[in-house]
């Protein structure tokens, strides 16, 4: 049984080079307030899986790609899985957190996702689009996308990467739950600042877009990030549910909002640990 002060191992990378975000500066902020009521200590995910059998829980934030370390976080998982270790987020996310098929299964599925395929003979079932966007299945942070020719795109459809058609959206926006309890949303109102986010004030409509992926995931505690698209027509389009290690952007957010995710994640970790959800 956890103590009264629930050990937690805070796992993060302060150094990752991210464009236009600074991960040290959201876990110092997040750390800061996670301590008043736990004890807590922060290492590199390369240290993880060394470390996390002292500690009732592992949180995994700001961890950077693992495709960076990919041997070293499969044998974090592995071994996690094998002692039951409570990680948050929990390894049973259906999203990134198991690579990209997702997209496929969803767009296989009908759900209002940017259309995508692996596979050449596959094309034809995407709309008709003068550019098309090609990237790793397991790929990250814009590592290995490329925006490609239709002729292009037909050649490295191998089922090794995933292709879409090139959305001239209007902007892109995301929405923030812990649990599946939803925190706020940012958007970036120009495309070509993709971090340079503002609050997002969502109608009821896209609340119930979002609402559907949340639904959709296994990860019943933790946080996860919807991002969108607005696509010409108006609607929306998912075009990635992070349940891995999700950046927050929590500088772009007011004080009261801050501090009520900071208050949702705290009560959330701790029903978690506790075991009493």
């Amino acid at each position: 049984m956890p103590a009264e002060r629930p050990r937690i191992l805070y796992v993060s990378d302060l150094a990752y080079p991210a464009r236009g975000r600074r991960y040290c500066d959201e876990d110092i902020h997040l750390t800061s307030r996670l301590r008043e009521d736990f004890d807590l200590a922060l290492c590199h995910p390369r240290d993880a899986a060394a470390l996390m059998d002292a500690f009732d829980a592992v949180v995994v934030r700001n961890s950077g790609p693992v495709l960076g370390y990919l041997d070293v976080y499969d044998d974090f998982r592995r071994r996690a899985l094998a002692a039951g270790t409570r990680v948050y987020n929990p390894l049973t996310g259906k999203g990134d957190m198991a690579g990209k098929q997702y997209l496929l299964d969803l767009t296989a599925a009908g759900f209002p996702v940017v259309p995508t395929v692996d596979r050449a003979e596959d094309l034809p079932l995407l709309p008709d689009a003068g550019r098309y966007v090609v990237k790793p299945k397991l790929g990250a942070d814009s590592i290995g996308l490329r925006i490609v020719s239709r002729e292009e795109a037909a050649e490295a459809a191998d089922g090794t990467v995933l292709v879409q058609p090139h959305v001239d959206f209007a902007y892109e926006v995301s929405f923030y739950f812990v649990d599946d309890a939803f925190q706020y949303a940012l958007y970036a109102p120009h495309t070509d600042r993709r971090w340079q986010l503002e609050p997002y004030e969502p109608t009821a409509s896209d609340l119930e877009f979002a609402r559907r992926f949340i639904d959709w995931n296994t990860v019943r505690h933790g946080i996860q990030r919807v991002d969108a698209c607005r696509a010409p027509d108006g609607s929306l389009l998912l075009v990635e549910l992070e349940d891995l290690n999700p950046y927050l952007s929590l500088d772009a957010v007011d004080d009261t909002r801050r501090d009520a995710f900071v208050a949702a994640m705290k009560a959330s970790l701790r029903r978690f640990v506790t075991g009493s959800a």
